[in-house]
């Protein structure tokens, strides 16, 4: 008998595999695809009708160049835009705050008053595309801008679509740009909820995200389970500020990482859908059938890349992409081969999206819907990764909820148990990583790669000197001080942040205003 590779099989998350699965194992009834609990996808027919969005994430340097790269990729097929912004843009701070000096435009685009994200969209009519915008504490304000560019375009913000994270929760857990203390955050984003279900229809309000809980060293079950708890935590909030479970919840939409496991992959989103249809229903009992519908963007794993033969990244993202889709993804990001170097390149970038696209006209798995479904092995991972995801979330209940464990620093502190338990494994060889303990080679030379302008911070400092110089300095003032006086009496701020932005101020001061009125915070790191 030949001898097995491993003695000891499990999934990449660590749950046991059995040498084969067989139809005793237990499964969740399947129904089909569009009806409840949605296992096999939230619409009847999939990607037959209608394609996954191919939304790739970018965004470097200054607003004319991201616009450059956004025009690039919509020409090349892509079907709707998400914007990375640069660390300063991310914690609210202008691009001439010295706290910023050294990081503008170098992980994203600098954005810091509406004349930037002007620039960043001209030549866009977005009242025609779907944007994603990657940013959480700041959210209102961003938020704000792009509907006051859009309203100059002479778009309704009615007729906007798109997404932004507005996620602040994971931030404490796994991410760390957060600015408020939580009760003050969870304000800030039942505001956009409220303001939203009737100012901006079409937008998704949030993307509740273990994308970034994932990158930071958690399972697939982790992931999933904490994602599921914040966004419990966020439906409470919003139900405890008096808003009826249907005027928001359709809008609620979600954000997976896909890593390297494929079949673990595939079994946690059809897992996902399943267990937010059963925990909505069960405690909600919505009446719209959307108010219990998963709707998730998924983007391949970044920290599953490797600088180590970065061309060996093309397979791991088309493994990754290709489970995103079995799994039933909305929309989905491929990552560039090149970025564990640094950005991506035009030409790299234009290989990720080629991946969707040959995924999606020639590899026949958008043929039909769910296509795995029945395999013992997935629909028992499926089972799997639901049993152990609802038991960390009854857990984290017992804690008083998501935002009470946080506090405690529960979730950081698993994260960082299961990330060194990861890297244990790949330091002593008993996880292999193509390149890095396994398969090394001499390295290829000559990997092109992205750099960014290092007189952007200089020049965006000049244009928020011409701004300031330009404005109505009166009108702003009045402005901000009543975002000051709405954030004291605890009426919604959105009206007020529309207004300030619309005068002419800046991100980063409107957000010293709330400030002000918030205070700041620290979270605990779980150590």
């Amino acid at each position: 008998m030949a001898k097995e590779r491993k003695s000891d099989w499990h999934t990449l998350s660590g749950l046991p595999i059995p040498q084969t699965a067989s139809p005793e194992d237990e499964f969740i009834p399947l129904t089909p695809a569009g009806e409840a609990p949605y296992t096999r996808g939230i619409h009847s027919s999939m990607y037959r009708s209608r394609l996954w969005t191919m939304r790739q994430y970018a965004g470097f340097s200054s607003a004319e160049a991201t616009n450059e790269r956004f025009k690039l990729l919509l020409k090349r097929g892509q079907m709707g835009l998400s914007v990375a912004f640069d660390l300063p843009t991310q914690l609210g701070l202008d691009a001439d705050d010295e706290l910023s000096y050294g990081e503008v435009g170098k992980v994203g685009v600098s954005i810091s008053s509406v004349e930037d994200m002007k620039v960043l969209f001209e030549g866009i009519p977005l009242d025609q595309v779907s944007t994603s915008m990657t940013i959480n504490a700041p959210a209102m304000v961003l938020l704000a801008m792009y509907i006051v560019a859009a309203e100059e375009q002479g778009a309704n913000k009615s007729d906007l679509k798109g997404t932004i994270q507005n996620d602040i929760l994971k931030e404490y857990i796994a991410r760390g740009t957060y600015v408020f203390p939580p009760k003050q955050s969870m304000r800030l984003i039942t505001d956009i909820f409220e303001f939203c279900a009737s100012e901006v229809p079409k937008w998704n309000t949030i993307s509740i995200s273990g994308y970034h809980i994932r990158e930071a060293g958690s399972t697939a079950v982790q992931e999933l389970a904490f994602t599921l708890a914040n966004a419990l935590a966020y439906v409470e909030a919003a139900v405890e500020k008096g808003m009826d479970i249907d005027t928001f919840a359709p809008r609620l939409s979600f954000f997976f990482n896909c890593h390297n496991d494929f079949f673990e992959e595939i079994g946690k989103f059809r897992a996902a859908r399943t267990l937010w249809h059963d925990l909505m229903t069960k405690r909600y009992q919505p009446s719209n059938p959307k108010s219990c519908m998963l709707r998730f963007h998924t983007q391949v794993a970044g920290v599953s890349l490797t600088a180590q033969q970065p061309l060996n990244n093309v397979a791991r993202v088309t493994i990754q992409a290709l489970a995103a889709v079995i799994g039933g993804t909305q929309s989905l990001h491929t990552n560039s081969y090149d970025e564990a170097l640094g950005l991506p390149t035009e030409a790299s970038a234009t290989v990720a999206l080629r991946t969707q696209q040959i995924i999606a006209e020639e590899s026949g798995v958008a043929d039909v819907v769910d296509p795995i479904a029945g395999s013992w092995h997935v629909e028992r991972l499926t089972k799997t990764i639901y049993d152990e995801a609802l038991r960390l979330i009854e857990e984290i209940e017992e804690k008083g909820g998501a935002l009470s464990a946080i506090e405690q620093g529960w979730q950081q502190q698993e994260i960082h148990l299961s990330a060194y338990q990861y890297l244990n494994e790949v330091e002593q060889q008993k996880r292999n990583i193509v390149g890095v303990n396994y398969g090394t080679m001499d390295e290829i030379e000559g990997i092109p790669v992205l750099k960014t302008d290092s007189t952007l911070g200089d020049r965006q400092a000049e244009r928020l000197a011409h701004l300031r110089e330009t404005r109505d300095g009166e009108i702003v003032e009045h402005a901000l001080s009543e975002v000051a006086l709405a954030a004291k009496d605890g009426r919604n701020l959105f009206s007020h942040v529309i207004h300030a932005v619309r005068a002419r101020a800046t991100l980063g001061e409107i957000m010293n205003v709330l400030k002000d009125e918030f205070g700041t915070y620290t979270a605990p790191s779980g150590f």
